[in-house]
C-alpha cells in the first residue's frame, strides 16, 4: 500500500468501502427475500395440508392407487405415517408426459414438535437423487393417530434466488466499476491543486523562487495548504533576497574596507622604503617618514575602531547603560565643534532631555553629525542644532545650510562606505562610516535616524531616542 500513489489509495479505499457496503446490502437483500419466499412456501404447505385432511378423515389416502392429489401442484409430495413410524400411504403430483420427479429424502423418524398451535415442524431436505430440494411440513393429522407430512419442491424459490444472486453480482460489479471510474475522476479533479503544488515545488527546486500556487481556494483543505505554501514561499523568497542583499553588502563592505586599509598601508610602506633608502641619515626625511607613518597608523586605527564598533553593534552586543543628560552631551559636542571650526556659525535650541544609554556612543553620534557637516559643507554654511522631547521621545536635529543631497543620496547616506560625492578626496571626505555609525548606535539605543534634504537648500539629520525615567538607571550622569 505504501508504494501506491495517493490517488490510487483513495480510489482503492472508496472501492473497498463501496464493495463492503454493497456486499452487506446484497446479503441482507438475499436473506430477506429467501426468508420471505420460504415463509410463503410454508403458508402454501399449510393450505395443502388442509386440502388433504378431509380425504384422510374419510379413510382414503390421497394419491394412493394413482388417485390425484386435489389442490396440489406438480411435484408436491404427501406421506402419512402411523404412530409407530410405518408409512400408511404416500403420493406425489406428476404432470402428464413428464418424468416422475424424485421424492424427498425424508428421515426415518419424524416427530411434530413445533412451537406453534398446530405443533408442526418445518425443515428442508434434498430429493432422493440429490438434484432438488423440498420444503417439508410435518404435523399431527386431526382426528387420526398419524403424522401427516407434506412437501413442496423449492425449484421456484431456488430459481428466484439464483436469478437475484446473478443480478446482484452483475449490478455490484457494474456499480463498483462505475464508482472506480467516477472516483478516479473526482479524486484526480480534487488532487489537481496538489499536482500544481508539485509542479510549483519542482520549479522552486530548479531555482525559480517567484513561482506560487495558483487558484488556491481557502474553502478546501488543499487550497488552504496552497495558501500556506504561498506564504511560506514568500518568506523563503524574502529570506533569500535578504541573504543575497546581505552577501552583496558584505562583499562591498570587505572590498571597501580593504581598499580603505590599502591606502594607508601603502603610505606606511612607502615611508618605510624611504627610511630604508637612507632617510635615517637625513634629518628632514627621517622626520617626514616618522610623521607620515604615525599619521597613517592613526588613520588605520580609527578605521579599524569604527569597523569593530559596527561589528559589535551588528552582533547585538549590549551597550553600557546609564542615565544620560542628552542636552549636556549635545552641548559639549557643539562646544567642541565651535573650537575646531570657529568661523562656522552654529545656532542651538537645546531643551533638557534624559535618556538611558551609553554616554560615549551618544557623544560620538553627535560628533559624527557635526564632523559630516564640516566635511561636506563650506565654512560659511550655518548649522542649527536642536534638542527637544516631544511625545515622550528625545529628538536630536542637526540641520546645515550647505549644498544639500540628491534624492538617491538621501536614501543611501547611512550605508557603510557610501559617499555622496565620489570625486571628493578620501583624506578630506572620510571613509564613509560616520553616518553608518550614527544609524547603528541610534538603533542600538532603540531609536531611529532619518535624513532629509533638497539640493541647494541644505540637509538635515534627525535622531529619535526614547526618553528615560530616573528610576530606570543608576545615578544620573550630571557631568557637564
Amino acid at each position: 500500500m505504501r508504494q501506491l500513489s495517493l490517488r490510487a489509495r483513495l480510489v482503492l479505499g472508496v472501492i473497498v468501502l463501496a464493495a463492503i457496503g454493497l456486499a452487506g446490502a446484497d446479503v441482507a437483500t438475499y436473506a430477506s427475500l429467501r426468508s420471505f419466499l420460504v415463509e410463503r412456501t410454508d403458508e402454501s404447505l399449510v393450505e395443502l395440508e388442509r386440502a388433504l385432511e378431509r380425504p384422510l378423515q374419510h379413510g382414503g389416502c390421497p394419491g394412493g392407487d394413482n388417485r390425484p392429489l386435489s389442490g396440489a401442484d406438480s411435484g408436491d409430495y404427501l406421506e402419512v405415517r402411523s404412530a409407530d413410524g410405518t408409512v400408511v400411504c404416500s403420493g406425489q403430483v406428476t404432470r402428464p408426459a413428464a418424468p416422475t420427479p424424485s421424492p424427498p429424502q425424508l428421515p426415518s423418524s419424524i416427530e411434530p414438535d413445533g412451537s406453534g398451535p398446530d405443533r408442526a415442524s418445518y425443515f428442508t431436505v434434498d430429493a432422493a437423487d440429490g438434484g432438488e430440494r423440498y420444503r417439508v411440513r410435518a404435523s399431527q393429522a386431526r382426528g387420526l393417530d398419524a403424522t401427516l407430512i407434506v412437501a413442496r419442491p423449492l425449484d421456484d424459490v431456488d430459481a428466484t434466488l439464483g436469478r437475484l444472486l446473478t443480478i446482484m453480482l452483475l449490478v455490484t460489479a457494474v456499480v463498483l466499476g462505475a464508482l472506480g471510474v467516477l472516483g478516479l475522476w473526482v479524486v484526480r479533479l480534487g488532487l489537481r491543486p496538489l499536482s500544481a503544488i508539485e509542479h510549483t515545488a519542482e520549479a522552486i527546486a530548479a531555482g525559480d523562487l517567484t513561482r506560487r500556487v495558483e487558484l488556491a481556494n481557502p474553502q478546501t483543505e488543499v487550497g488552504r495548504l496552497g495558501l500556506s505554501l504561498n506564504a511560506m514561499l514568500a518568506q523563503i523568497e524574502s529570506s533569500f533576497r535578504a541573504q543575497k542583499a546581505s552577501e552583496r553588502k558584505l562583499r562591498r563592505f570587505v572590498a571597501d574596507a580593504s581598499h580603505e586599509l590599502r591606502t594607508p598601508l601603502a603610505a606606511v610602506r612607502a615611508y618605510a622604503e624611504l627610511f630604508g633608502r637612507g632617510a635615517d641619515r637625513r634629518p628632514d626625511d627621517l622626520e617626514r617618514s616618522m610623521a607620515g607613518i604615525s599619521r597613517e597608523s592613526e588613520r588605520m586605527s580609527l578605521l579599524v575602531d569604527d569597523l569593530l564598533l559596527l561589528a559589535r553593534l551588528d552582533e547585538g552586543r549590549p551597550l553600557g547603560l546609564e542615565l544620560v543628560q542628552l542636552h549636556v552631551v549635545v552641548s559639549e559636542a557643539v562646544e567642541t565643534a565651535r573650537t575646531v571650526e570657529p568661523e562656522r556659525a552654529i545656532e542651538t535650541s537645546i531643551e533638557p532631555a534624559l535618556v538611558l544609554g551609553d554616554r560615549d556612543r551618544l557623544r560620538q553620534i553627535v560628533d559624527n553629525l557635526l564632523s559630516n557637516v564640516r566635511a561636506h559643507t563650506p565654512p560659511e554654511a550655518a548649522v542649527t542644532v536642536r534638542v527637544s522631547s516631544p511625545n515622550g521621545s528625545a529628538v536630536i536635529d542637526v540641520e546645515d545650510g550647505g549644498p544639500g543631497l540628491g534624492s538617491e543620496d538621501v536614501g543611501r547616506v547611512f550605508e557603510r562606505f557610501y559617499r555622496a560625492d565620489d570625486s571628493r578626496a578620501r583624506a578630506s571626505g572620510g571613509v564613509g562610516l560616520g553616518l553608518s555609525i550614527v544609524s547603528a548606535v541610534a538603533l542600538a539605543h532603540g531609536g531611529t535616524v532619518a535624513a532629509r534634504s533638497e539640493p541647494g537648500r541644505g540637509a538635515g539629520f534627525t535622531i529619535t531616542l526614547p526618553l528615560a525615567q530616573p528610576h530606570e538607571g543608576g545615578d544620573e550622569d550630571d557631568r557637564a
